[in-house]
């Protein structure tokens, strides 16, 4: 009986797919919408998506390169997170002009502040192509002549697709290459920033809180998209004016309950929901670990200069963010996959596989044999090579800044010169010699304890002989002498280049030592392990849907579209530990009270005046008090931050920022007992638009549901 009962249990755990997990194209809707409505949407799917008239995906972008935005009035005004509106927010301070501590709110739009660079990008239409990008492939092509087969179709396939000529096409893999979709896309690249509250309030519990629960920050900014004047994209011009869009989402000011429907809508970046075994191990033991490592060294040296000089903070408060948000990501990753015992879920589910592939007398049983020979015969040795290279390399700023001169050794005409010139005024514009000397000083030894001789590049060696071991004595010398630690010996270098003398710079010649080494001895069989892991995960993972057939296969996530949907609830982290769904002001400053010192926790002097008053207005919830954040159980991932949250009459409750950080797994391993996202409460984001900030002018271009 109790065999019986666990073959029971793990059928349920290998077929059962939870309606919250699952990041589903918009365009294929029809096919849940049944279930999303018993769940409690009140809509239908053409609601979501349609071509032939306006839709909830005419309300949502791609915010720059790699965050979501969603449209809240008909003028072009846009709500996103404010960590993903926070280089155009730090781009625009200064010691004197300081927005990222004090905040920042365009009184007209007259002082909307430009951001070159920034745009938004909304999916007009997508249709599956699959057969047309395939077309001449075949199982017995080698994998070379299935690429360039692949990439003339995508080609073709491009050209041919009807447009308008403001418009861009993108066709993109699914289902690790066995089927293609296509996208029609808008960009606006004239967005510019109308608002962001302090950091104070916009990223309240800082590193602190980053990637937990409970959690009370205003993670949001405001910005808005401007068009020529036909409504169509264009760059920056005085003469541009307010977007304005197909749809927007209205707002409620209802607030949310317990087992509430939500869905979240916005452009996820990746998931690996799909991995082997062998893939899932690589990442547990070998890329998480040696990624939190060297991270967790290179952001204590940053953040002690950032708390000793104002100047250093703001030349280094985004890239400081940028750097910890992966590392704490990765260490939750890692404590979430333990707790879970993902692997040992893993190795079951592919026993599973094996004996009903078996079963249906498929010639499927090699697959994950032959992917356990390239992972254990050479790759993850390769992969400890590749990712201590990488985390190691992008560390060291006057490095990478050397790169770019490479070219110009070569290639000395005035205009590469120029390009790099500015590049450089960029680089230098958030450089600080010291920071960048002090994580070389505690990185180096790190990187020559932790990774073995045979893995890392001789030129670490030759160093290592040549000073005899005294590290700080190579680097007094590297930072005295480099061009690329100092702004104005750059500059004089660029006036007339000297190849003998750049090849002699200490961090030139770094900067070759490691690539070169790199690139003859570790990139090239890199790169043949993965063709091989993608030729494999492919073939497993067409296996998968066919032999599986209990089991619905939703598209892993890559940077396209897509849909989430759950429920308002809280969860169990721990043993004794049970968290609810939402968290208020109150609480927050009980965390300020709770750990005085802790600079994360310092509450905002006016934010604090409004909390011990209640005076929170049309915003206060049931109870009195101001909601601040709450928890949903929506699969999400990097690319959802500043997602719309959205509730079952299509209205905005919430801006997705961030998850718990048991939860960060669920890009390879989604759980429906810890998976939480946390989003914003829209009333605490209206509350501080209109009572704290002042600007409540712009709510007059919403539609506020009360």
């Amino acid at each position: 009986m109790k065999k019986v009962f666990s073959i029971f249990l793990l059928s349920l755990s290998v077929f059962s797919l939870h309606a919250d997990e699952g990041m589903w194209l918009p365009l294929l809707l029809k096919g849940i919408e049944g279930d999303m409505q018993a769940a409690g949407f009140k809509l239908t799917a053409e609601d979501i998506y349609s071509v032939n008239k306006s839709s909830m995906k005419d309300a949502v972008c791609l915010f720059g390169g790699g965050c979501t935005a969603e449209l809240i009035s008909g003028e072009g005004l846009l709500l996103t997170n404010h960590h993903c509106g926070f280089e155009q927010i730090q781009s625009h301070s200064s010691v004197g002009n300081d927005y990222l501590s004090n905040g920042f709110w365009a009184k007209n739009r007259q002082e909307e502040l430009t951001n070159p660079g920034l745009s938004a990008t909304f999916i007009i239409r997508m249709e599956d192509v699959t057969k047309q990008i395939l077309a001449g492939v075949n199982a017995n092509m080698k994998e070379a002549d299935r690429k360039a087969t692949i990439s003339a179709n995508i080609t073709t396939v491009s050209a041919k697709t009807s447009k308008e000529s403001y418009q861009n096409v993108m066709i993109r893999p699914f289902y690790y290459g066995n089927e293609y979709y296509l996208f029609v896309v808008e960009t606006y690249n004239d967005v510019r920033m109308v608002g962001a509250p302090p950091q104070a309030i916009g990223n309240f519990g800082g590193d602190t809180d980053n990637w937990v629960w409970p959690r009370h920050t205003a993670d949001f900014s405001v910005f808005r998209i401007y068009s020529d004047k036909n409504g169509k994209p264009a760059e920056y011009s005085p003469d541009n004016v307010p977007f304005k869009p197909r749809s927007f989402f209205p707002i409620s000011l209802k607030g949310v309950e317990q087992n509430d429907f939500t869905m979240v809508f916005g452009f996820p970046g990746r998931t690996q929901e799909y991995l082997s075994s062998y893939a899932l191990s690589n990442l547990m033991s070998i890329e998480d670990p040696i990624r939190v490592g060297v991270r967790e060294a290179r952001l204590a040296v940053i953040k002690n200069e950032m708390r000793q000089n104002d100047t250093v903070r703001i030349k280094y408060a985004s890239k400081y963010a940028g750097i910890a948000n992966g590392w704490k990501k990765w260490k939750g990753e890692m404590k979430g996959l333990k707790k879970t015992d993902a692997l040992s879920r893993k190795n079951a589910y592919e026993a599973e596989f094996t004996k009903f592939a078996a079963q249906d007398g498929k010639s499927y049983g090699n697959i994950l044999q032959n992917l356990k020979s390239v992972y254990e015969n050479s790759y993850n040795d390769l992969k400890t090579a590749q990712v201590s290279y990488y985390e190691i390399f992008s560390a060291f700023e006057s490095v990478q800044l050397s790169r770019g001169m490479e070219a110009l050794l070569t290639s000395k005409d005035d205009v590469s010169v120029n390009k790099y010139r500015i590049g450089a005024e960029e680089f230098f514009k958030d450089y600080d010699a010291k920071v960048d000397k002090k994580v070389m000083a505690a990185l180096i030894p790190l990187y020559l304890k932790t990774v073995p001789e045979k893995q890392r590049p001789p030129i670490f060696s030759t160093m290592e002989a040549q000073y005899k071991g005294d590290w700080n004595k190579y680097l007094d010398n590297y930072f005295a002498t480099s061009v690329f630690t100092n702004q104005a010996r750059l500059t004089t270098t660029l006036t007339k280049i000297d190849a003998e003398k750049i090849k002699k710079d200490p961090a030139f010649a770094l900067m070759k030592g490691m690539m070169d080494w790199y690139i003859s001895t570790i990139e090239m069989p890199f790169k043949v392990n993965e063709a091989k892991i993608d030729s494999l995960n492919r073939a497993y993972m067409q296996a998968q849907r066919e032999v599986m057939t209990k089991r619905v296969f939703y598209p892993d996530a890559n940077s396209t579209l897509r849909l989430t949907y759950g429920k308002v609830e809280g969860f169990s982290p721990d043993d004794g530990v049970k968290y609810t769904y939402f968290t208020t002001l109150t609480g927050m400053a009980a965390k300020q009270e709770s750990e005085p010192q802790n600079l994360d926790y310092k509450m905002d002097s006016r934010l604090q005046t409004f909390q011990a008053k209640k005076d929170f207005g049309q915003y206060a919830a049931k109870d009195g008090e101001l909601h601040t954040c709450f928890l949903a159980s929506n699969h999400t991932t990097g690319g959802n931050s500043g997602s719309p949250v959205i509730n079952g009459n299509g209205e905005l409750i919430g801006i997705n920022f961030d998850r718990c950080w048991e939860s960060t797994m669920s890009d390879v391993n989604y759980d429906v007992t810890q998976c939480r996202n946390i989003s914003a409460d829209i009333r605490y984001v209206l509350f501080v638009i209109d009572k704290y900030a002042g600007a409540g002018y712009l709510l007059n271009e919403m539609k506020v549901v009360k």
